[in-house]
């Protein structure tokens, strides 16, 4: 099958998105599918995958409690219109069709087999639903609508007044565990974190604000800080007496995230809104890790409402260092939260993840009938067609 994939957000800066639409990208070519990816890119040198294709520099916006690199404009609608024509694809796979960026160009501009995946989870927004009439038009185009949660799922019903099927993110397990890896020393207990700095909704400053508690109670603890941001001026919130326990990384390569996992004997998630799955969660369930995050609905979902991880209350940096002390005196406690992780993240794993969007696929394709472009832009893509690029 000749697969396309339109990526809304840059794919040279890291996001949850960018990383799905890759790793299913990749799943689909090991299995003999022909795969080409659209997306804005900050830097087109930085771009190392053959079969991606730049559309252009993007901008940011806000968006979602996140800065987001969408791209529009009559430049990237030519591109986007170009690559359609000359894909001849069996089916178009549109990531976050509703938003301003390339998917939503896609949308307007294609016709025949596409499917749309909806990611984010928002409340009710006054603009959306002004925007709504203008965007609906266009989304009918799918023939098969995707939410990667419950919440996602939520968001487009409210939003958009229309369904989808829940198909969650996917990941590689295998490469995340480690058969050989020994056990670790009770002499010193690592508690880790990863996630942007610079965005409040990630939660940093609640886990740095539980940290003089933790190390008081249990001295022999070290807390690793992983991703892009400015480690100085995260550092500034710590009280100087325990800032010799924290340790910043700076920003981890996809490949590196694995040996991440295993080092810690706790992943902390403090996430205080705008989550719609927890990408990231499954990563340390795959890895067998402890894992404490905050009362997200996506989140409590993705750990089984406490099954697979310890909840705390959002933003509660008293609790999330109770429960970090908890875990840490218990050995047995972390050793049993780990394997229930391990056993659940075989659900989310590519191999099933990936059937199951195939089916959609084959569900949505027609009887040899390939992608077009269709002569006239509709709505909302039509006049994003005709804004800038700059």
């Amino acid at each position: 099958m000749r697969i396309g994939f339109v990526s809304p957000y840059a794919w040279d800066v890291p996001g949850g998105v960018q990383a799905h639409i890759k790793d299913l990208a990749l799943h689909y070519r090991s299995k003999g599918h022909e795969v080409s990816v659209i997306a804005p890119a900050v830097d087109e040198s930085s771009i190392s995958e053959d079969f991606v294709i730049p559309a252009g520099r993007p901008v940011a916006i806000p968006y979602n409690g996140a800065v987001a690199r969408v791209l529009f404009g009559p430049v990237a609608a030519s591109r986007v219109r170009q690559w359609i024509s000359r894909g001849e694809f069996d089916v178009l796979h549109l990531h976050e069709p509703a938003i301003p960026s390339l998917s939503l160009l896609a949308c307007s501009i294609a016709h025949g087999p596409m499917v749309g995946t909806f990611h984010a989870a928002a409340p009710r927004q006054k603009v959306a639903f002004a925007i709504a009439p203008l965007l609906e038009p266009i989304i009918e185009k799918l023939r098969a609508r995707i939410a990667v949660s419950e919440f996602a799922r939520e968001t487009l019903r409210i939003h958009l007044e229309t369904d989808a099927i829940v198909i969650p993110n996917g990941i590689d397990v295998l490469s995340f565990i480690d058969t050989s890896r020994e056990k670790k020393s009770e002499a010193q207990l690592t508690v880790g974190f990863i996630g942007r700095f610079g965005e409040p909704r990630k939660g940093l400053n609640i886990l740095l604000s539980a940290i003089p508690d933790v190390v008081a109670a249990v001295p022999n603890v070290r807390f690793l800080i992983a991703g892009p941001g400015e480690p100085l001026e995260a550092m500034q919130s710590v009280d100087p007496r325990f800032r010799s326990s924290v340790q910043f990384l700076g920003r981890i390569a996809d490949d590196e995230k694995a040996e991440f996992f295993q080092s810690l004997d706790i992943y902390v998630a403090p996430n205080t809104g705008g989550e719609s799955f927890g990408i990231i969660l499954t990563e340390a369930m795959a890895a067998r890790s402890a894992i404490i995050a905050s009362d997200l609905p996506a989140f409590e979902a993705v750990l089984g409402n406490g099954k697979y991880g310890a909840i705390f209350p959002n933003g509660d940096s008293k609790a999330l260092a109770a429960k970090m002390i908890e875990l840490l005196r218990n050995k047995n406690a972390r050793e049993a939260l780990g394997s229930a992780a391990g056993q659940a993240a075989a659900r989310f794993d590519w191999e099933e993840v990936g059937n199951q969007i195939m089916n959609v696929y084959l569900h949505a394709a027609g009887e040899g009938e390939k992608v077009s472009v269709e002569s006239e832009s509709r709505g909302l893509g039509k006049l994003f067609a005709r804004g800038s690029d700059e």
